[in-house]
């Protein structure tokens, strides 16, 4: 089998890779490198194996159409993406040429010349709006969503704000839309929050890496000041280990039969969810710390809570979590202590 992972020195990109060859499988590796960490993220993939690397852009279709001619893949992973929320809003042109029209790129380039290749695409839980129609319950540290305890499923209205939930959206639909206009074996992935290893977090993405990164610095005595919070802190995600999440991938593709036109959410479920108040403290029992933070303004359509109902997942590929949240912690702060 080769796999073709665009956005492949990412974080979720690099962490697909290393399961490619660690399996014996052909690689091709297509990345612009633009992100921070990505070209460590390189060198570590080049010291576990061969593997073939392209280094073009998303946006350019003779870049992209390119490697489809020349690679033919039977596997694609489309992991690339501008995936910051304030980003977006600062550069939404530059959002949606990464975004949309790179995934117009990709799927046409299959259409073309990989017509029978499976393409799981890394869509987000930004597709479902800011879920304001919603009722919540606030508690002493954190939102719940009464409606729902075990998560929001794949049936809740789609409802793209702001120019990121509007890209990632179009490309989810498009996707979609390819398998059944044109019979591509495309998988659609809503991911809440993901963390793990190879994840170079920054301020406005991977909010886990982030504060963990301010716990460290915290408990080496190098922050001379409170770091920053948007919102109240009780906002909820559901947080999946990179472990899991790269088992999702590849349980998808065995049984692309059944998974094939689909679109799931995939996150760590409710018993793995945490706020930022839940995680700060989880931080300082693990850490013996007392963190100093301020307030901010929430950010712009920031969803009080987001927890994936993953049954779906189950039901149709036999996937669940294994890793809980504060074993998936305990290894992070391990790896950010080592950047």
């Amino acid at each position: 089998m080769k796999y073709l992972i665009t956005g492949g020195c990412g974080f979720l990109g690099s962490n697909l890779a290393a399961e490619v060859l660690s399996l014996g499988h052909e690689l091709v590796v297509f990345d612009n490198l633009y992100r921070e960490g990505t070209e460590k993220n390189l060198e570590w993939l080049r010291s576990l194996g061969e593997f073939t690397f392209y280094r073009s852009d998303i946006r350019n279709f003779d870049d992209v159409s390119t490697v489809f001619q020349k690679e033919k893949p039977d596997v694609v992973f489309h992991v690339a993406g501008q995936v910051a929320m304030t980003t977006s809003l600062d550069r939404p042109r530059f959002d949606m040429e990464i975004n949309v029209l790179g995934t117009h790129n990709l799927l046409e380039s299959i259409r073309r010349y990989s017509p029978e290749a499976m393409v799981v695409y890394s869509s987000t839980n930004k597709v479902y709006g800011d879920l304001e129609d919603h009722k919540y319950d606030e508690g002493e540290k954190r939102y719940s969503m009464p409606d729902f305890p075990n998560g929001l499923p794949e049936s809740t209205t789609l409802d793209f704000r702001t120019p990121y939930g509007c890209s990632k959206g179009a490309a989810d639909q498009y996707m979609l839309d390819y398998s059944r206009s044109f019979g591509i074996k495309s998988v659609v992935f809503r991911h809440s929050s993901i963390f793990g290893g190879r994840q170079f977090s920054t301020f406005d993405q991977g909010w886990i890496g982030w504060f963990v990164s301010r716990a460290i610095e915290t408990k080496r005595g190098n922050l001379s000041e409170a770091f920053t919070v948007s919102g109240n802190g009780k906002q909820v995600r559901d947080v999946l280990f990179s472990e899991d999440i790269v088992r999702c991938y590849f349980s998808a593709i065995e049984n692309i039969d059944k998974t094939k036109g689909q679109a799931f959410n995939i996150g760590g479920g409710a018993n793995n969810s945490l706020s930022i108040l839940e995680l700060f403290e989880m931080l300082e029992e693990e850490m013996g710390i007392k963190l100093n933070y301020k307030e901010l303004p929430p950010r712009s359509s920031d969803q009080k809570s987001f927890i994936a109902d993953i049954a779906k997942a189950n039901e149709y590929f036999n996937w669940k979590p294994t890793v809980d949240k504060r074993t998936g912690i305990k290894k992070m702060i391990n790896w950010v202590e080592t950047i």
